[in-house]
């Protein structure tokens, strides 16, 4: 079975993390980029190279000549009331999730179509296909995120494909204020069809199968990955 190069963007915690291991685990190679290193990348023979996505210094000496598979994690969640949100937090946000992506996309393209059959995964949320309040500025910069994915989509076709993921609320370290208490734990639970919310790696497990060649047949998909919240009552 061929080894696969593959980039993890935000791999350092939470969903992204769990992704790199997993895509360890099978063997393959792995890159992540992010902010702050993580003491377990070191301890599963991950590479960890020192980038900011919002910068425009990206370090790319480090990667290989050739990516199967680019995750881009970075994420935000920025929960305010319509009247209190900035023109700085549509920006931030905005900044975080699509203009990172587009950064990243655009540096690592030419290792991307070197594969011959590569695979990018984008992250979502529900909050796009599911109004609800306090949500308008990281639902407005994940809907863009979607708009983008089926674009690349169309244009990377057939040598790329690009999918997106859009999870309902998740345990990861973004996400610990909203499950502080266990209280506010089982709330989540209640609002989900299947009565539980997510953790990483029931989301690292999706973006695992579109990376790899069980997911060949699909692109300019959003995978609800939402415990039932935005199709099911």
């Amino acid at each position: 079975m061929e080894v696969k190069n593959y980039l993890v963007v935000g791999g350092t915690q939470g969903i992204g993390l769990a992704t790199a291991m997993m895509l360890r685990n099978q063997g393959d190679n792995v890159f992540v980029w992010a902010r702050k290193p993580n003491s377990i990348l070191d301890e599963a023979g991950i590479a960890y190279i020192s980038n900011d996505v919002t910068a425009n210094n990206l370090n790319l000496e480090s990667l290989p000549d050739t990516l199967h598979g680019l995750v881009y994690c970075p994420g935000s969640i920025n929960l305010k009331p319509f009247h209190r949100l900035t023109e700085a937090d549509f920006k931030h946000d905005m900044e975080v999730n699509l203009h990172g992506v587009v950064k990243t996309i655009q540096a690592v393209l030419p290792q991307l179509k070197k594969a011959g059959g590569a695979s990018i995964v984008l992250f979502s949320t529900v909050a796009v296909s599911t109004g609800m309040g306090f949500h308008a500025s990281i639902a407005s910069a994940k809907g863009a995120v979607e708009g983008l994915t089926r674009s690349l989509a169309a244009e990377f076709a057939p040598g790329i494909r690009v999918n997106a993921i859009a999870p309902s609320l998740t345990d990861t370290p973004l996400a610990e204020k909203l499950l502080a208490t266990e209280e506010k734990k089982e709330a989540a639970r209640k609002r989900h069809p299947l009565q539980q919310y997510g953790n990483a790696y029931d989301i690292a497990a999706i973006a695992s199968l579109l990376l790899s060649d069980n997911g060949k047949f699909m692109t300019g998909q959003i995978l609800h990955a939402d415990g039932g919240l935005s199709s099911v009552r």
